[in-house]
């Protein structure tokens, strides 16, 4: 398997599909992605027809993990939340996840219950607690190739200057990738990718907060390696879709 950390100090953007289910992230790999991350607000809809709003734990996201991470053959980032708790819960899901196959988290400094990252009402922590969090996730790792994404919903509740001096002193800490959740324009995405000195992370879905762009774009923005997450939700549109046709078919069917 090739390592995430490598792909991530690499000059080439690293585009990842958000994945909730092995059948999935087989298909993902089958098409030809590098990596894959494990979606948080995937988990919880595919698991208990819920939205993103802290219904899933530890427990559904390191099992999830571990049935994703035994059906493919290349990294899994797992979206881990808040951490489910203080450092300590975070210091122990970290270990949980890496015994389960996983190559990296993302861990977010929201305050919990939290919300999907596009949505609104969101809250976060202060920096010195999620500071604490962060620093149990880098010390909980055993191999330094499990890569640790420090991500900020700070955008939201405090503007775009407070998110860009938590994303630099969450690289001061140690985190290996800056995430910089849910910037509203073309503009701000440019500003976080001159600031911040740091791999970055741009999650774009459709209908949300982020203009949609290229990872080639987004890459020529700024002076590191970024990482582009691809949407779910079109699946679940698509689905429904589908669904909606076989209804339509099986209903007018005639012998």
């Amino acid at each position: 398997m090739k390592k995430l950390s490598s792909m991530i100090k690499s000059k080439k953007p690293l585009v990842i599909p958000g994945v909730y289910d092995a059948i999935g992230a087989k298909i993902a790999e089958k098409v030809g992605f590098d990596a894959m991350f494990q979606t948080g607000y995937g988990t919880s809809a595919t698991l208990f027809g819920m939205p993103d709003y802290g219904f899933i734990g530890a427990t559904e996201t390191v099992d999830n993990a571990r049935r994703i991470s035994n059906a493919i053959s290349v990294p899994l980032i797992v979206d881990s939340d808040t951490g489910y708790g203080n450092a300590l819960s975070v210091w122990k899901l970290v270990k949980e996840l890496e015994a389960a196959g996983a190559a990296g988290i993302f861990l977010e400094d929201q305050k919990w219950p939290k919300r999907c990252g596009h949505m609104q009402g969101k809250e976060v922590i202060p920096q010195e607690e999620y500071t604490e969090k962060l620093g149990a996730a880098i010390d909980a790792r055993e191999n330094k190739d499990f890569i640790i994404v420090a991500r900020t919903d700070s955008r939201a509740t405090e503007g775009l200057d407070k998110s860009i001096e938590r994303g630099i002193q969450n690289k001061k800490t140690g985190a290996d990738a800056i995430f910089i959740e849910a910037p509203r324009s073309l503009d701000e995405m440019k500003k976080i990718g001159k600031e911040i000195k740091a791999p970055l992370v741009a999650n774009m879905i459709e209908g949300g907060a982020t203009p949609m762009n290229s990872a080639k774009t987004l890459n020529n923005w700024i002076q590191h390696n970024s990482i582009s997450i691809i949407s779910i939700i079109c699946k679940y549109i698509c689905n429904n879709e589908y669904f909606t046709r076989i209804k339509k078919f099986w209903n007018n069917f005639k012998i």
